[in-house]
């Protein structure tokens, strides 16, 4: 068996934190060929899913104390290149490009879909990626999310922000932390900010009351078929309030089961077999399903066994345990 993974190119991922890093020597460690190729890579030809891929091996990685792994600054061999039956020669097949889900991300999960038509597992399923969109679908669940507003409206905003006292602003569209702000109804510049990050009413934003218990950390829950395997805690650095990497070891608690629950059917209805759920405070703040991420820090930081536990459910379906240390 084999998987192929589908990512941005190899040269840009860091191999001591990328999480589809961790999820290619998983796969390696299992027995199982890895695959990679990016998007531009694919194409359908008589109805039939192609890929001009590349099959590499993975060098020794160790942990050293924090959430960084330790590599070799050439990390993996490529032992073969050639055009490959996606249906034929791949029993997985992981979408791991980072977002924001635009047209190239969406070219790539239509084209994916022919592969799942004709059998292959694909992670997550494309049409359930573009079903859930990260930033809004957590709205059909306000008993689950801090007060939220979607808006491009100056007006509709600032009197969000005058009525909690502050709030986070972040594009509908965006990811990694990028144009994230905080807005305080006292803060002069507060207007100005308000016009850029809706690129002057132009763009939606989502728009959450600030919970000043994210001082103590934003909780990550890591989400396998609907069933929480592992959680850590991410906290914030002294001069910026955006979320750094995982920090300390995060026990689950009845609010995380509960917001699982909850989740979990439409997660699953939608083919969504990996996710990343962040709480702050028993708050549901985001739902990760484009490429859900920190599972290898995760593993460097607490000794945890997630990127496995991944490859594993998709490879052989074991069943979906916790991963302790």
């Amino acid at each position: 068996m084999s998987a192929l993974f589908v990512t941005d190119p190899l040269a840009g991922l860091d191999p001591e934190i990328d999480s589809s890093i961790g999820l290619m020597a998983a796969c390696q460690e299992l027995g199982e060929s890895v695959w990679v190729c990016q998007p531009e890579d694919l194409a359908v030809i008589d109805g039939r899913l192609v890929s001009r891929a590349t099959r590499i091996t993975m060098r020794p990685r160790s942990r050293h104390g924090d959430h960084r792994w330790a590599v070799e600054p050439e990390w993996f061999d490529v032992e073969e290149r050639r055009i490959i039956d996606v249906a034929e020669e791949v029993s997985v097949a992981l979408m791991r490009l980072d977002p924001p889900v635009r047209s190239r991300y969406q070219n790539t999960l239509h084209l994916l879909d022919v592969a799942s038509a004709a059998g292959v597992l694909v992670a997550n399923r494309p049409d359930g990626i573009l079903q859930i969109q990260e930033k809004m679908f957590a709205l059909r669940f306000p008993e689950l999310i801090p007060p939220t507003t979607v808006a491009s409206c100056q007006r509709v905003i600032d009197g969000f922000v005058a009525e909690h006292g502050a709030a986070v602003v972040k594009p509908v569209d965006g990811f990694a932390g990028i144009d994230v702000w905080l807005l305080r109804h006292d803060d002069p510049n507060v207007a100005s900010l308000i016009e850029s990050a809706t690129q002057g009413g132009q763009r939606h934003v989502i728009v959450q009351r600030y919970l000043p218990s994210v001082e103590e950390g934003n909780k990550r829950l890591f989400v396998l078929d609907g069933e929480i395997i592992g959680s850590v805690m991410r906290s914030p650095s002294r001069t910026d309030f955006r979320i750094g990497p995982p920090s300390a070891p995060a026990d689950v608690d009845a609010r995380d089961e509960e917001i699982v629950a909850t989740l979990a059917p439409s997660l699953r209805q939608a083919g969504i077999i990996l996710a990343g759920l962040d709480v702050i405070d028993g708050q549901l703040i985001e739902i990760n399903v484009t490429c859900p991420g920190g599972m290898h820090k995760t593993d460097a930081l607490l000794g945890t066994d997630l990127s496995g536990a991944i490859m594993r459910r998709l490879f052989i379906n074991e069943r979906v345990l916790p991963c302790l240390t």
